[in-house]
């Protein structure tokens, strides 16, 4: 217990909330970013949409309760959902989460909990983590990306996370690694999402991702390289970070193979005479990750505020 703490003061913190494509999860953390509590749960994707608010409201609860024992203020809720999602997830349509599909999820959180709802898309969010605490610390153009149930990205480039028409920016996923390959979702063949993701590595082995051959951790970190290289060519980027359950979890075989191809295109490639080649690295953070880069959208949502109140 810290001297404050046991002098009776209080902290101010955010609720932090990650909507993925398989679990929840909800924290607090402190201003400083200090992830000081978390619970998780795991979702039927084929529950309907007010069942599964139920089992977010239940994470939530649990947080809000246990800010009293951690003796914190909550000022905000940060989100970093799955995507695609409106601005400030005032609706998100997570891929994998049928019931969900423009579920006005901000709304419903704002009913809630009376606080101010701030919302992201879960890889931009993840890019916010990783550059204020992670392995993107003081670097200006990197990418992050999400190799987990789907493939997402964030984009920051010169110091600024990059947000696009809609908020959207960085659906690495559609990059086209495997011309002619496996058919995606969004009706072309060959995306990185379609060969790479844990719903793809599924259904191509008819086994799960966290039962994985040697071969297709092998293959998957390879494209996931392949798919870095080409955003390292065209934005002139510095590192990729990598997280999500199926690159952390295939650990360094991932990392070794798509580190490999990255460095064998980027040996072509022009942009690789004018300075070193871009490194491709896993999350410092972890699974923490998510939930501290949903809390620094929370942060961010409050200075904004603050900034346009006269």
């Amino acid at each position: 217990m810290t001297a404050e703490e046991s002098a009776g003061e209080w902290r101010d913190a955010v609720l932090c909330i990650d909507i993925g494509g398989t679990k929840f999860a909800a924290g607090l953390m402190t201003t400083d970013g200090q992830l000081i509590d978390r619970n998780r749960a795991e979702i039927n994707p084929e529950s309907s949409a007010e069942l599964l608010f139920d089992l977010l409201t239940e994470l939530i609860d649990g947080q809000r309760q246990r800010a009293a024992h951690h003796r914190v203020r909550i000022l905000s809720v940060g989100v970093g959902s799955a995507g695609p999602v409106g601005r400030d997830c005032v609706t998100i349509s997570p891929i994998n989460i049928g019931a969900w599909q423009g579920f006005a999820l901000r709304e419903r959180l704002l009913e809630l909990t009376g606080l101010p709802v701030f919302g992201e898309l879960d890889a931009k969010a993840l890019a916010m983590a990783e550059g204020w605490q992670g392995a993107a610390q003081g670097m200006r153009n990197f990418c992050a990306m999400t190799v987990s149930t789907g493939i997402g990205g964030g984009l920051v480039i010169d110091g600024r996370l990059i947000d696009g028409a809609t908020g959207n920016a960085g659906h690495v996923g559609h990059l086209i690694v495997e011309p002619g390959g496996r058919r995606c979702g969004c009706g072309a063949r060959g995306c990185l999402e379609a060969e790479a993701s844990g719903l793809a590595i599924e259904a191509i082995t008819g086994r799960s991702p966290t039962e994985p051959t040697y071969e297709i951790m092998r293959r998957t970190g390879t494209l996931v390289g392949r798919g870095a290289a080409m955003l390292c060519t065209t934005l002139d980027l510095q590192l990729v970070v990598v997280g999500g359950s199926v690159a952390l979890g295939f650990a360094a075989t991932f990392f070794n193979a798509a580190q490999e191809e990255l460095d064998r295109i980027m040996a072509t490639a022009a942009s690789s005479v004018t300075g070193s080649a871009p490194l491709l690295v896993s999350t410092r953070l972890g699974d923490a990750g998510p939930l501290i880069g949903a809390g620094a959208v929370g942060l961010r949502g409050l200075r904004r505020a603050r900034v346009a109140t006269p």
